[in-house]
């Protein structure tokens, strides 16, 4: 999948079934600009590659493709001196994003003014990926809600700052997390995503904090944790809500003093980490319920960007559905080059409850299906009737005028503390028309 890949990008690559006929390929006089490994390899593993290619003083950028659950042994590849590593599934636009910044590392190590034939190489190679106009990389959103959040990420990625990402579900926190990270002065260091939902009461400070062999039954070797593994980079904590009660506690500490205990050890470690938090709770609620410590919300909270859901942002459907279209060819091997406008009409007039998550899955599933070369009505799924229509009316009877809205709308807030889930209520609207008028008449909160 990935050489038919580099091919349509027109890029020349070369596919080898281990590390032997790598090794044998990497020793011809032919330079390679880029290693993408495998860490599982039919005969050994790509840090062995690495590891081969340093012996030999090839300073190749060596990138490592991971899987579920590998990311420590990710880390260290990179710090034997691995340039970057990818979680499977490959996704084409990350994947464009880590071969760029590959090859943009390599360039500034190099006299800028060098004329060397493998220096216009790279340069060309560049070139053809980042004019690439199928979607292959970052697809930026153009609605007003979402150029407001791009304008957040810019603003707060150079700074220190911990932010929190609030949004629906699908709508693609960790991929803001990581837009801020790769904008950060720490994008050269690791990036470390966490699902809290997956850490138990039990287990989470070993995870988050590493433990000493023996300190515990199952404790069979020593272990770093995910606060080392990220040291001088970025901790990014997914579905924060779900972080067990009493492990908040060890984590303010470890956020206010910059140190870390592992388990089993009396010695502080200092760590330099920045905290990416993402929630589709509302914490406010959990904090009144006992469920979440309000001074580790105010720590984690110093910058709030919120990712606007699709029926927010209708105008961006048709970009974001060009790009999995594209992505899905890759992925099935197809061609499907348009979407119709009566398919992109009924796209656009669907809620998407599942959001980008949802698209991508409805636009995979009908370029699998698509016999031609565009997306018609017939390939794509049942799609409920949107509800916009409704929330419209619902807006005119509430606002007969619309010269008052802004005011009703700020008193709402003023009397519920800025509380946008009550104010809705006491405005009998639900949260999204809120959020809508908000930005609509640019209401400071």
């Amino acid at each position: 999948m990935l050489l038919k890949w580099f091919e349509r990008n027109g890029i020349s690559a070369t596919l080898c079934n281990g590390i032997l006929s790598a090794q044998e390929k990497l020793s011809e006089p032919e330079p390679f600009d880029i290693v993408l490994s495998d860490l599982r390899l039919p005969d050994g593993d790509g840090i062995m590659l690495l590891s081969w290619l340093k012996e030999k003083n090839k300073s190749i950028p060596f990138i490592i493709m991971t899987g579920y659950g590998e990311i420590q042994t990710a880390v260290s590849a990179i710090k034997l001196g691995a340039f970057d590593f990818l979680e499977k599934p490959i996704n084409p636009s990350v994947l464009t994003q880590k071969i760029e910044s590959a090859f943009e590392s390599v360039k500034a190590e190099k006299n800028i003014g060098s004329k060397s034939a493998e220096s216009t190489k790279i340069k060309e190679s560049s070139q053809r990926i980042k004019l690439n106009d199928s979607g292959l990389k970052i697809v930026e959103g153009k609605s007003i809600l979402s150029k407001q959040m791009y304008s957040y990420i810019d603003l707060v990625a150079p700074t220190q700052m911990s932010v929190m990402i609030v949004g629906e579900s699908g709508t693609g926190k960790e991929h803001v997390a990581r837009m801020i990270h790769e904008r950060s002065t720490r994008d050269k260091a690791p990036f470390i995503a966490v699902d809290c939902g997956s850490l138990s009461t039990e287990l989470a400070p070993s995870e988050l904090f590493g433990h000493k062999k023996g300190s515990f039954t199952s404790a069979i070797e020593d272990k770093t944790g995910f606060f080392r593994d990220a040291n001088g980079g970025t901790l990014f904590l997914d579905e924060v809500g779900n972080l067990p009660y009493g492990v908040q506690m060890q984590m303010l500490r470890s956020l206010q003093e910059k140190k870390i205990r592992s388990i089993g050890t009396s010695i502080d470690i200092d760590v330099d980490v920045r905290i990416i938090t993402a929630t589709n709770e509302n914490l406010e609620l959990a904090i009144s319920e006992g469920k979440f410590r309000e001074d580790l919300y105010h720590r984690l909270n110093e910058f709030k960007i919120r990712v606007p859901s699709l029926r927010e942002s209708v105008e961006d459907i048709q970009l974001y559905a060009d790009h999995f279209r594209e992505e899905a060819n890759i992925e099935l091997d197809k061609n499907v080059k348009s979407i119709t406008r009566e398919a992109m009409e009924r796209l656009e007039h669907y809620d998407w409850p599942g959001n980008l998550r949802e698209l991508r899955n409805v636009i995979r599933r009908s370029v699998l299906f698509s016999l031609s070369d565009e997306i018609s009505t017939e390939n794509l799924p049942v799609l409920n009737k949107s509800t916009r229509e409704i929330d419209y009316v619902s807006d005119i009877m509430l606002f007969p005028k619309p010269e008052n809205e802004k005011e009703k709308i700020i008193n709402a807030l003023k009397k519920t503390n800025g509380n946008k889930t009550k104010a809705a209520i006491l405005l009998n609207i639900d949260r999204k028309t809120l959020y809508n008028k908000i930005h609509l008449y640019n209401i400071e909160l």
